[in-house]
């Protein structure tokens, strides 16, 4: 492949080279490239790629892609353009035949409730018949292929490989979770979605490596809308409209009043024993009655979005209702029976919003007692720290303090600035700095009619040390407790 072909669809300037020379490889990884490599310099939050020429041409790079000067030699080819994240994701789209063309392509961008949406949407596609893969922040599903996901949003050439394989695999249509830090990056770039869902935004992700304010924050989740056939967004959320500001395509909205396009009316909580769920009716341009097993008014949105963008591939009805009925999704408010006194779930609530919006639902089902036990990641904005402290010291009745992805931040910090949050409102609290202890402690004290949530992983099965990711998952976890039970703790569990 010449590396002009590449380059079709970016504006670059040849600095030195011929634009004509034959690439064989595309990489953004000095390490990766070899005899025939295209090198693409990539600005990350902890390193250049404008400072690893050297080493990419050592190993045989051919050409090289960079966006301010570099040194290279006389027999290397080198392009300069203005943005080598954008190029790489046309570069990348190109090298792989343009996969996307081939396939329908659904993207979910939001604070919180991709996850659940494009697992909702997939689950209806799949029961109509329709071969559909999923890219997610669980995993990337290829037909009867799961791989675990790095990130929410693939890099670029991550992607369009993806892409390919399932193009190859004779998927038909692709849902996946669109993150703010995809669209800032470009990872996206380079091909059209035919459906987009915006399910809702609040100040979230702002900090060192993500996004400097929350105008920021909106400004990227509305790119999303500006490369899309059809926007299905939700109106009850209070900045839609900044979001989708110079949006172009056309729009449809989802919500709980009357003036939207689809909305749910007469919503009812379900709490049966070991079970918590919603039931809702279902009008506007389609209409039935539908139950979720699923807690909570934001499990209603999640379904709305669902059912809005599956009209459009005019799946049944009796499909839709059969698949929320049955639906869950790993490690969103996932229940694990292993008490029939109270009631222990996991969820992936790790930021002030998500926590805020979960413990609120939970609440709604009136226990006896809410336990939230969490932690914080570190080389995350400190604030979020105190203001997910305070969000459960408000709301739960018990906040168990403990360690979640301490990266390169020293665990303990962390619990302090939890702890200071806490204390800024009146619920009780434990530190427990184990997490395996913490989920321990939890079981062994919970009461009747205990509702106890373990928060901050969910899917995830590892803590991130030191830049070391060590397997960590907490049904495991609790599996050991309990096998770690003696007979007389495994009673009391069973009640009297």
């Amino acid at each position: 492949m010449k590396l002009s072909q590449l380059l079709e669809e970016i504006e670059y300037t040849c600095i030195q080279g011929n634009p004509d020379t034959e690439i064989t490889k595309l990489v953004y990884d000095s390490r990766e490239a070899d005899e025939g490599a295209v090198f693409v310099c990539i600005e990350g939050f902890r390193s250049d790629g404008h400072s690893y020429v050297a080493q990419a041409v050592s190993r045989g790079a051919q050409a090289v892609v960079a966006c301010r000067e570099v040194e290279v030699p006389k027999d290397v080819t080198l392009i300069f353009t203005e943005d080598t994240r954008l190029a790489l994701a046309c570069m990348s789209a190109a090298f792989f035949g343009h996969p996307a063309r081939e396939l329908t392509l659904i993207g979910i961008t939001g604070t919180k409730g991709k996850t659940t949406t494009s697992y909702m949407i997939r689950d209806m596609l799949e029961a109509s018949g329709i071969r559909t893969g999923l890219i997610g922040t669980i995993e990337i599903v290829i037909g009867d292929e799961a791989i675990s996901a790095d990130n929410t949003t693939p890099e670029s050439y991550v992607l369009q490989s993806y892409f390919r394989r399932m193009a190859d695999a004779n998927v038909k249509v692709v849902v996946m979770e669109v993150s703010s830090q995809g669209l800032m990056l470009h990872r996206v770039s380079g091909f059209t979605f035919e459906i987009v869902v915006f399910t809702n935004i609040e100040p979230d992700h702002i900090g060192p490596g993500e996004h400097k304010n929350f105008e920021d924050y909106k400004r990227c989740k509305g790119l999303l809308f500006k490369a899309s056939r059809i926007g299905v967004a939700n109106a009850d959320d209070a900045h839609m409209n900044e979001v989708l500001k110079g949006s172009t395509c056309a729009l449809e909205t989802f919500g709980t009043k009357t003036d939207a396009d689809l909305y749910a009316t007469d919503i009812v909580i379900d709490a049966d024993p070991g079970k918590l769920g919603v039931k809702f009716k279902v009008c506007g341009s389609i209409s039935f009655d539908a139950e979720v097993g699923i807690p909570g008014r934001f499990t209603v949105y999640n379904s709305l979005a669902a059912i809005a963008v599956c009209r459009h591939f005019d799946v049944p009805v009796s499909v839709m209702r059969e698949v929320l009925k049955n639906f869950n999704v790993k490690g969103r408010v996932e229940l694990i029976d292993i008490s029939p006194r109270f009631i222990l779930m996991l969820d992936y609530a790790h930021n002030a919003v998500s926590l805020r919006s979960l413990l609120s639902t939970l609440k709604e089902y009136e226990p006896k007692r809410l336990v939230c036990m969490f932690g914080c990641g570190g080389d995350r904005a400190r604030d979020r720290r105190f203001t997910m402290g305070t969000i459960s010291s408000q709301i739960a009745d018990l906040t168990v303090v403990t360690s979640d992805n301490p990266r390169y931040e020293d665990p303990q910090a962390i619990i302090d600035d939890i702890i200071e949050g806490v204390e800024r409102s009146i619920g009780e609290y434990v530190t427990v700095f184990d997490r395996k202890e913490a989920i321990r402690y939890c079981i062994k004290e919970a009461k009747d009619g205990d509702m106890i949530v373990l928060a901050g992983k969910g899917h995830e099965a590892y803590q991130e040390i030191r830049g070391v990711k060590y397997p960590m998952d907490e049904r495991v976890l609790i599996a050991e407790i309990l096998a770690e039970m003696t007979p007389e703790e495994r009673a009391k569990l069973n009640g009297p």
